[in-house]
């Protein structure tokens, strides 16, 4: 659904040109998106538990018949390399995951102090929720916050970006095609105004939003005229701690892809600060060098290209406008990188694989989320240090440790002021554990019994008994 005279004119980050229109929604759309999702979810909470996971299920089965044509529209959406386009695959799992959940026991009954009384607690679902996705992972998000959403009876108002709406489309229609009530995943393109519109609705019992700092804030705000609670996952500037003991080789490997290269460095996981212990710094950072000098660089439909553009003109003179200020700055020393690509790709939005090192931790460049393909490589001598420079940040979303030491794994881990840490591991998001940030990287979670709990209210229920 659009919003009347309202198109957006979608373009390729590959190529600058247009890659097809959509019809943004406003405010009259959202209300009419929100109503059908009541009336849906009102069916939905009509049928049996188990019918309820069938469905889920069916609709699991569904998406998985259709990863090959999500990975493809991923690309049409950012233009992520299609090596890395499959994350499809984290919707259906997540699809599966919760489907799970929607027959199991999900209540108590508790004795009460001075009396023979039945003390029922029971979850219940929000009503119609709003889950507002970032352009980089519309369908990791759909994912880890539909699935469970549905699972606990709600209904889902789909805000997928402008920028990347066609993956999100798509979704929703095999949400109609699984047999899912007609409004129950709703989705709706939409800009700023639209994306207003929803987080104001009287009709959202709960808002769940993946991006930015600065947009959780307006979202924030709005959702306060109704005082509708918010879920939040926001940005990182994790940091990655390279211990002398650590496998070299693949912790180059590893913090090239989770840093630099994979989305481009456009992902909250960016583990955009990379920590190296004295002892091996020389050594680490010539290897993790040779990584990133290695990248792919090309057509993001090409199976082998690892290194795809960031995701519009405006991204591009953002990110190269903080590498230059870092170079003026003195912020540290430019070692790869540092420009846009030109010759036959210039007229996407691609630039460089940049690594600084010798990075003061204090600077813009080290604190500020770059959300492109720029990394700062720094030094420290001891676990102390690595600690206190880790934590050094307002954000609090991942951290990473590269140790062969199990004791040391798990001081680090314990000490990290992060919603995850990963040892010796990427960021593999999974529908089993929690994910999600301490500090400005946001609150709630997704992911595992926790994710589920999101999306239900309790509800105590007391019956006296004489």
């Amino acid at each position: 659904m659009g919003r009347r005279g309202v198109i957006f004119d979608h373009i390729y980050p590959a190529t600058g040109k247009s890659n097809g229109t959509v019809m943004l929604a406003g405010p009259t759309e959202i209300d009419t998106a929100v109503r059908a999702a009541a009336k849906a979810q009102r069916e939905w909470t009509a049928l049996t538990a188990d019918r309820r996971r069938d469905l889920l299920i069916d609709l699991a089965d569904v998406v998985h018949e259709h990863l090959d044509e999500l990975a493809k529209l991923n690309v049409a959406d950012y233009a992520v390399p299609i090596s890395f386009a499959s994350n499809a695959i984290l919707l259906e799992r997540f699809l599966r995951h919760f489907a799970g959940y929607a027959d199991k026991p999900n209540g108590a009954s508790t004795p009460v102090n001075g009396s023979f009384d039945i003390n029922l607690i029971e979850r219940e679902p929000y009503g119609v929720v709003a889950v507002i996705t970032p352009w980089n992972g519309a369908l990791v998000v759909a994912g880890s916050c539909v699935a469970p959403a549905l699972a606990a009876g709600n209904a889902v108002v789909l805000k997928p970006s402008e920028l990347a709406p066609f993956a999100a489309l798509r979704f929703g229609e095999l949400c109609v095609e699984a047999g899912l009530p007609e409004g129950l995943v709703t989705v709706v393109p939409a800009d700023a105004e639209g994306g207003d519109a929803l987080v104001r609705h009287p009709g959202i019992g709960k808002i769940a939003f993946t991006g930015g700092g600065a947009t959780a804030r307006k979202v924030l705000h709005s959702a306060a005229t109704n005082l509708t609670p918010v879920i939040t996952e926001l940005g990182g500037k994790s940091a990655n701690l390279i211990f002398a003991d650590a496998d070299l080789d693949r912790a180059a490997t590893l913090s090239a892809h989770q840093g630099p290269l994979m989305q481009s460095g456009q992902s909250c996981a960016c583990a955009s600060r990379v920590l190296v212990q004295d002892a091996v710094y020389d050594e680490f950072l010539q290897k993790f060098l040779g990584v990133v000098g290695a990248a792919r660089i090309g057509d993001p439909t090409d199976p082998a290209t690892t290194f795809g553009p960031v995701i519009s003109q405006a991204a591009a003179d953002r990110i190269l406008a903080a590498i230059d200020a870092a170079v003026t700055h003195g912020a540290g020393e430019l070692l790869l990188g540092g420009k846009r690509i030109g010759g036959e790709l210039a007229n996407g939005y691609y630039i460089e694989p940049t690594v600084f090192g010798g990075v003061d931790n204090s600077s813009d460049l080290a604190q500020l989320e770059t959300f492109g393909p720029v990394v700062s490589v720094m030094r420290f001598g001891d676990e102390d240090e690595a600690v206190q420079i880790a934590n050094d940040t307002p954000y609090g979303l991942n951290a990473f440790v590269q140790t062969t030491d199990l004791n040391r794994a798990h001081r680090m881990a314990r000490r990290l002021e992060a919603g995850s840490v990963w040892i010796n591991q990427f960021s593999d998001i999974s529908p089993q554990g929690p994910y999600g940030g301490y500090k400005q990287s946001g609150s709630g979670r997704t992911g595992g019994v926790e994710g589920l709990r999101e999306f239900q209210q309790v509800k105590n229920i007391r019956i006296g008994l004489t």
